[in-house]
């Protein structure tokens, strides 16, 4: 059964620090890009970050580059994905999901077949 699980999620006071993890099993998710998305209320999910399966390449959208990194360490039927985000700002305050795409890595919602529940993630000014 596949199962994709956020963890790290909390309270930070803005220019804090916070990890998230997605820990993806169930399928060979060594070979699935991996993608994290947020949504604030009101607002469409969007991309944060994303990495790719086999050789670790790492995709950001410009607003978010030089604040988070994204990392990944892949076993056999287990996979485990890093979002470290740094000087953190009230604007990112949102659930964050992590997302399995097993075509590469992409910006794009409907790219991504597999999804996490979410983790709450409030930063406070």
């Amino acid at each position: 059964q596949v199962h994709l699980v956020e963890s790290g999620g909390g309270s930070v006071q803005a220019g804090g620090s916070l990890r998230l993890s997605c820990t993806a099993s169930g399928r060979t998710f060594r070979n699935y890009a991996i993608g994290w998305f947020r949504q604030a209320p009101g607002k469409e999910r969007e991309f944060v970050a994303a990495i790719s399966g086999s050789d670790g390449i790492a995709d950001y959208p410009d607003s978010l580059k030089g604040r988070v990194t994204i990392a990944r360490v892949n076993a056999e039927n287990t996979v485990w994905v890093y979002l470290q985000m740094n000087s953190m700002k009230p604007e990112d305050t949102a659930v964050y999901y992590c997302a399995a795409a097993p075509y590469g890595t992409s910006r794009q919602l409907d790219e991504y077949a597999y999804w996490g529940q979410g983790t709450q993630v409030t930063v406070s000014s």
